[in-house]
């Protein structure tokens, strides 16, 4: 898409260490939402601070990825890093929930606004690298970012933990067998996705190669997976990347 004359970028966060892993996703971003380069800024998490406030005006609205953090992690385990970009995500929720600013978190990004918003994060419905069939809810078929989407739909997933229990106050969009919390918005403009809609068999098959040894599948289906990759169709999720970039492009 062509961005409007004098628009503010859209701001990625990314919390993915490796470097490989960190370019891929910019690509999966980019491609997906339609944003041209030049309008999709991206601020590595692990290399450096989140300001504080962050200047939300400087943006049309804000994107937060996955990556190798879980959010129900032993604090006791966790790494200093991690205990920082959770306190600065935390921070900038607070920000974001406070002018309904538009956030659209994947993976990890559902977790931090799960827990930020008081749902239970567990992991209780981990899914495995690989498909779901994800099931829009009645809330989900009226809501402008799931506009154009059949029913149903497959997506990539792979995570270890996810919410069990919705905040009381969130709207639940989407939903699958394993996994019942898939997408759910907070007031009008905040929204989390447990799968990837920025994900394409390219992508799902360079994660599989970097995370290969990260507990999220048994090393030896790395082959088999990634097959399945390449032979997926999954070209409906990243129509909710391209809908929360024509709605808040300002």
């Amino acid at each position: 898409m062509s961005p409007v004359s004098g628009a503010r970028p859209f701001l990625l966060l990314s919390t993915r260490e490796d470097p490989v892993a960190a370019q891929d996703e910019v690509r999966g971003f980019l491609a997906a939402s339609g944003l041209p380069a030049s309008m999709l800024a991206v601020m590595a998490l692990g290399a450096s601070p989140l300001p504080e406030p962050l200047e939300l005006e400087a943006y049309s609205g804000i994107m937060l990825g996955g990556g190798p953090f879980n959010s129900s992690d032993d604090p006791a385990r966790k790494s200093k890093s991690q205990l920082r970009v959770e306190s600065e995500i935390s921070a900038l929720l607070d920000q974001l929930i406070e002018h309904d600013f538009p956030f659209l978190g994947a993976c990890y990004g559902i977790g931090t606004l799960g827990t930020h918003q008081g749902g239970t994060v567990d992991r209780t419905h981990s899914e495995p690298v690989g498909l779901s069939h994800i099931e829009l809810t009645e809330a989900g078929a009226r809501d402008p970012l799931t506009a154009g989407l059949p029913p149903a739909f497959e997506a990539f997933v792979g995570h270890k933990e996810a919410v069990s229990t919705l905040p009381r106050h969130a709207v639940l969009l989407a939903t699958s067998g394993p996994c019942p919390v898939q997408m759910f918005r907070i007031g009008t403009n905040l929204y989390a996705t447990q799968f990837h809609p920025e994900l394409d068999g390219d992508g799902l098959a360079t994660r599989i190669a970097i995370y290969r040894d990260a507990g999220y599948f048994p090393p030896e289906e790395a082959g088999p997976l990634t097959e399945l990759a390449y032979a997926a169709d999954v070209t409906w999720p990243g129509l909710i990347l391209r809908n929360f970039v024509q709605r808040y492009q300002r």
